[in-house]
């Protein structure tokens, strides 16, 4: 393209940008020093996914974020005085230096402290320009390494992207004197040839020592580093300087401060009130950034692994705003400045959309509990789920699994000595809850949140791991019929083996639960029944005209046209797995399905599940970023409805003001393209291929009708003959193994 192009497709992407801003904020301003929108400044670029400072990180940055994100370069200098972005100032873990120069390994003072390893310093251009950056933090895909990242020199990055801001951070000015260089005279030197609009650094005298002498349109930041560490150039503690904010304002226009020093967080990891750093900043004429934003960092629980709630929290909180945000994802404060700020919270449009509970909201509390199911309806669901159970004296229970090892205590418990393996149910140890009572249940065990990425220490808000009340289904259908809900879902799972070997109707038993609530005779809220089973489906359809959702519970390239033709005469909807939608191959999607499409042709809606905050659960695609995720399910694909453990993200996303932009629609809520980033992966790095999925046929649907209970229904069974019931061995594969239940206590 030509320049002139180039510059009005630039300015385009501005306007429409700009536009999103002000319908996002509306008529309130913003409560940063200058009134305007906070600043997005892309931490060496997109370096969430690419290697920092990287060429694919710094143009990731400009397509995938607002067009006015800031372009931030760590300046390092090289023996022959070039200024390169590097991240760190050794290079060691982000580039593959050790490979070229496998005996320059030097150990230097940087700060008083000793470092060893490749430095800078050492080389010069030419020596650097085989060198190649890397990802230099190990939690991320190392997949995009084998491709050649060049360093870059900070006239590069201007000259490549002509980004709207650059910002350059010098961290260590003082190590470059004892090689007789100066930082200063390469960035003065530097501030001549590039605009600069933003320099930082956590020494006061080198932030002093460039007054006057760079442009006036260039803020100067003073970044602090941890309040106990010591300014070199001061000998102060940043603490002191802290407390000083007067001094501060007389050699730079602004502060850089790590997040923390906003939104501290306690010592397990909840959010502490406030501090007023923001507001006396603000007083003092400074501008205030914060730092240390990373999507694929543990957050704070009160977040619920949602990044784009931590950075509201920065800007849209009612007290203060930042006046910009230095991220590793710009794509997320890019979100939250263009579309979520100023949003009308009282938002309880039902429709497309729904907002699925995935047994309440379980990411914030234990699943299938009072306070689940409170804070699922708080946060916005349009629908709230009760899994089906049953106890041993035949009450029909919410619980998120048979196996009471899942979500309660159970392991800890007198109960443990009947763990044992169903196999007709599951190949792990377990104690079912066909194996107690309500009471047994209610007296004993207490709920235990699900911690589905522990592995990964991402636990989920363990002040209240074990908070809240078992609820039976007639508590959950007299808690949901008041609330504001447009439906319940009732999920029927193990249907056949409760008839064949208990003797318990779980059909009838839920019918009946449901007539005794009204919910028969009523049209307020729409009824769902889900289950994995088409006999379950099929017998509810005989009896009732509620909505029948089947879930296929397994990963699926696709949808026979005899099985869509035998789906269509049980049920209305179809739930899938998420990985049906959009394939993945270590954690990068391959492509998308026509599996929406087809299900929507043939007349049925289409939820996807289960959507999950933790950024594990993503693949790289959506930048570990659930809002992103849920964009590319319903902008992208079109679902019908998601099923979530964190109600509260999906629900933000459906009040978002860039929902119905059309063409105006800002580029980084354009939904991820599937396959996009697989395809820029070099193919050395190639992850191998995945064995195709399979194609649901009419026989993975088809199943003989339920069997007849051995008892005719749960109303006419009495509990006494329940219990003996379970006393007489069950003909089935049962392998016990109560060695384990000592493991476990």
């Amino acid at each position: 393209m030509g320049s002139g192009r180039v510059c009005s497709a630039v300015a385009s992407l501005l306007l429409l940008y700009h536009l999103a801003v002000a319908a996002a904020q509306g008529a309130s301003s913003w409560k940063t020093l200058s009134g305007k929108a906070p600043a997005i400044i892309a931490k060496g670029g997109f370096s969430g996914l690419f290697p920092d400072s990287s060429e694919f990180a710094y143009q990731f940055a400009m397509i995938a974020s607002s067009p006015d994100t800031v372009l931030y370069c760590d300046v390092r200098l090289t023996k022959d005085g070039l200024g390169v972005c590097l991240p760190d100032i050794k290079m060691d873990n982000c580039t593959n230096i050790a490979d070229f120069y496998a005996d320059g390994k030097k150990s230097y003072l940087v700060n008083g402290e000793s470092m060893t390893g490749w430095f800078s310093v050492d080389y010069n251009g030419t020596e650097l320009s085989q060198v190649s950056l890397k990802q230099a933090i190990y939690s991320r895909t190392f997949r995009f390494d084998p491709s050649f990242f060049p360093l870059l020199a900070v006239e590069d990055v201007a000259s490549k992207f002509n980004p709207p801001g650059m910002w350059l951070n010098v961290q260590h000015d003082g190590f470059y004197s004892q090689f007789n260089m100066s930082m200063r005279r390469y960035i003065i030197s530097v501030s001549k040839r590039v605009i600069v609009d933003y320099i930082s650094s956590p020494e006061a005298s080198f932030l002093t020592s460039l007054s006057g002498r760079i442009s006036n349109t260039t803020k100067l930041l003073y970044r602090f580093l941890d309040e106990t560490a010591i300014d070199p150039s001061t000998n102060l503690t940043y603490g002191s300087m802290l407390a000083n904010l007067t001094l501060v304002k007389t050699f730079a226009s602004g502060i850089l401060v790590p997040k923390t020093f906003i939104w501290p967080v306690s010592p397990d990891n909840y959010l502490l009130p406030y501090t007023s750093i923001v507001d006396d900043a603000h007083k003092a004429g400074l501008e205030v950034y914060a730092a240390d934003f990373a999507n694929d960092l543990k957050l704070s629980y009160n977040y619920s692994y949602d990044p784009l709630a931590e950075s509201l929290s920065f800007i849209d909180n009612g007290a203060f705003s930042v006046d910009g945000m230095l991220t590793d994802f710009p794509v997320t404060p890019s979100e939250a400045i263009g579309c979520f700020t100023n949003l009308n919270k009282s938002n309880t449009d039902h429709g497309k959309p729904l907002i699925i509970s995935h047994n309440g909201a379980s990411g914030d509390y234990p699943g299938c509990t009072d306070l689940a199911y409170q804070k699922a309806v708080d946060d916005g669901a349009d629908v709230i789920d009760c899994p089906v159970q049953v106890t041993k004296d035949g009450i029909p229970v919410c619980m998120g699994s048979i196996n009471l090892m899942d979500g309660t205590n159970v392991a800890k418990s007198s109960f443990a000595s009947q763990i044992a393996v169903m196999k007709n149910i599951q190949s792990v140890l377990g104690v079912f809850t066909f194996n107690l009572t309500w009471d047994e249940i209610v007296k004993n065990l207490q709920p235990k949140i699900s911690t589905p990425f522990s592995t990964f220490t991402l636990d989920r808000n363990p002040r209240y791991m074990n908070a809240g009340n078992f609820m039976r289904l007639s508590d959950f259908l007299n808690f949901s019929k008041d609330k504001d809900l447009s439906g319940i879902m009732i999920s029927v799972e193990y249907a056949a083996f409760m008839a064949e070997e208990l003797g318990f109707d779980m059909v009838d038993a839920v019918i009946k639960a449901l007539d005794d609530s009204g919910y028969n005779n009523q049209t307020a809220q729409k009824v769902m029944i889900q289950s994995t089973n088409s006999s379950v489906l099929e017998k509810f359809k005989e009896q009732t005209k509620y909505d029948l959702v089947y879930m296929v519970n397994e990963d699926i390239s696709g949808v026979a046209s005899s099985s869509l033709d035998d789906i269509k005469t049980f049920a209305n909807a179809v739930s899938v797995e998420t990985g049906s939608v959009f394939p993945e191959n270590h954690q990068f999607t391959t492509h998308s399905t026509d599996i929406v499409q087809s299900l929507q042709a043939a007349g049925l809606s289409v939820y996807a599940y289960t959507l999950m905050n933790e950024f594990v659960s993503q693949p790289y695609d959506f930048f570990s970023d659930p809002t992103a995720q849920i964009n590319a399910y319903v902008r992208g694909m079109g679902v019908d409805g998601l099923i979530t453990d964190y109600p509260a993200t999906a629900r933000r996303y459906k009040s978002n003001k860039c929902m119905n932009m059309g063409k105006k629609t800002p580029t980084f809520m354009s939904p991820a393209r599937p396959g996009d980033l697989l395809q820029i992966i070099s193919k050395p790095a190639q992850p191998p291929a995945l064995a195709p999925m399979p194609l649901l046929t009419e026989s993975d649907v088809s199943e003989p009708p339920l069997p007849a209970a051995r008892l005719n229904n749960a109303s006419t069974a009495p509990a006494p003959s329940f219990a003996c019931k379970m006393q007489n061995p069950i003909p089935i594969l049962v392998t016990l193994a109560t060695l384990c239940a000592s493991v476990l206590l």
